[in-house]
């Protein structure tokens, strides 16, 4: 039953796509977030339904009668000179065909990104954009919560298989990161029927990422819901959140919980640890003699036998600054730095620019909780390893955008077209980006 609901909602949407091609980006993201054939036991198990969206999506936008162009700006093209990087780096790589079957993950996802960025043009459906999103994940949220509270905390809440979060520190993170979405939602829902189903949905989600019973992920909740609390609008409301998640989660967490978590503290007892810091040293090692580093799925026990202190403890990098510089080199880890800081520094520019103007609040909100989404991701990734993962990039391009709809771009554009730029601003468009504003509840 699962496998023909997932097909006939797949099949009856892709015509729509032809005539919308941004319905193609939205499709694409419930498929690649929520993975809703992964919850099936049949046929569509294992269909490829993603490639089929967007292909169908490349298709539709590159046949309407859109226009096809590209916001560059120093996150946009930093970035593609990173994809650039790791091509190369793949063509030296230590393990070729494994690496190749990596990269064709990675550039696929990176395509579908960059497509994004073109492909969605108006607020109203940058909005629904996160709306999808944060319900695919947030699916997995409120279910691994119920989960942890049902089962006294007893079992790993863990992710769909096959996927980039299957494991279950992968789930904290991206739990961590999902959280400060389903807020950003929350602040501009006006319907209280909604904003107590975002509510719960935040609350149970951060149970569920304590629930993985993850180290890295209780860091990263833990320095989330810090900078979510500074960030926050209603710090008041935001305690309140905070207070009953952490209370439900000391009533359910069983002793074995608290005792896998005290060995924080002493990581020079713990084998898992120690294999981590034993793939880091790899990892730096790697990078230190290989300008390209070793290439995408490095991390095998031959690696380690040669540039590892300790070559016969083979273990998962688990990090994503590690991951990056093992498999990229020093060069591909300035660039993924570099990334994240050209991405705060724009959200820094939109709230700076945004939130004291009534009209274009909602841009300073988005970009503030995107922000705390990236500081999850920044400490949960030290420990955990989803350098590559959908989101992380969607985040950094959804800031460009967030930036292009508030007008934020408009202000730079002189330097760069300094005679389009001397007209002055069409006498609607202001007005159209607040009326999407008030359609969607802002």
């Amino acid at each position: 039953m699962r496998d023909i609901l997932v097909t006939a909602i797949v099949f009856g949407v892709l015509p729509f796509i032809f005539k919308r091609p941004w319905i193609g980006i939205l499709l694409w993201c419930w498929l690649g977030y929520m993975n809703p054939h992964r919850q099936a036991w049949g046929f569509a198990y294992d269909m490829p339904f993603a490639f089929m969206t967007a292909v169908v999506t490349i298709v539709a936008f590159a046949f309407s009668k859109e226009k096809k162009e590209m916001v560059w700006t120093r996150e946009t093209i930093l970035l593609l000179l990173f994809i650039g990087w790791m091509l190369i780096t793949t063509f030296f790589a230590f393990y070729s065909e494994l690496a190749w079957a990596q990269w064709s993950k990675v550039w696929r996802i990176q395509l579908m990104v960059f497509l994004t960025l073109m492909i969605i043009k108006e607020r109203k459906h940058l909005h629904w954009m996160i709306w999808v999103i944060a319900l695919s994940l947030g699916y997995y949220g409120v279910k691994g919560g119920i989960f942890t509270i049902l089962h006294g905390g007893q079992f790993r809440v863990q992710g769909p298989t096959g996927t980039f979060f299957a494991g279950n520190n992968e789930m904290a993170l991206v739990l961590a990161m999902l959280v400060p979405l389903i807020r950003y939602l929350h602040l501009q829902a006006t319907q209280q029927w909604v904003r107590w189903g975002l509510a719960s949905a935040m609350v149970l989600s951060g149970i569920a990422a304590i629930g993985s019973q993850s180290r890295g992920g209780l860091l990263a909740m833990a320095a989330m819901g810090l900078f979510l609390w500074f960030k926050s609008r209603h710090k008041f409301v935001m305690t309140i959140y905070m207070v009953i998640a952490v209370a439900i989660m000391a009533s359910v967490m069983p002793q074995e919980w608290y005792d896998r978590m005290n060995t924080i503290k002493s990581y020079e007892e713990d084998s898992s640890a120690l294999g981590r810091i034993n793939a880091w040293h790899t990892a730096f090692n790697v990078a230190k003699d290989q300008v390209t580093g070793g290439g995408f799925e490095m991390f095998r026990a031959p690696t380690f036998r040669q540039y590892a202190p300790e070559p016969f403890r083979v273990h998962d990098v688990h990090s994503i600054y590690f991951e990056v510089m093992g498999e990229h080199g020093f060069i591909g880890f300035g660039m993924f730095i570099l990334l994240a800081v050209f991405a705060w520094l724009r959200a820094n520019q939109v709230i700076r620019e945004c939130k004291h103007d009534p009209g274009r609040k909602w841009a300073s909100d988005l970009a503030a909780m995107i922000q705390v989404s990236l500081v999850g991701y920044g400490v949960g990734g030290v420990f955990l390893g989803l350098a590559y993962f959908d989101l992380t990039y969607h985040l950094m391009i959804i800031l460009v955008m967030v930036a292009k709809f508030s007008g934020v771009l408009d202000k730079i554009a002189p330097a760069m077209n300094p005679v389009k730029n001397s007209m002055p601003p069409h006498p609607s468009s202001r007005f159209e980006h607040e009326g999407a504003g008030r359609r969607i509840g802002r």
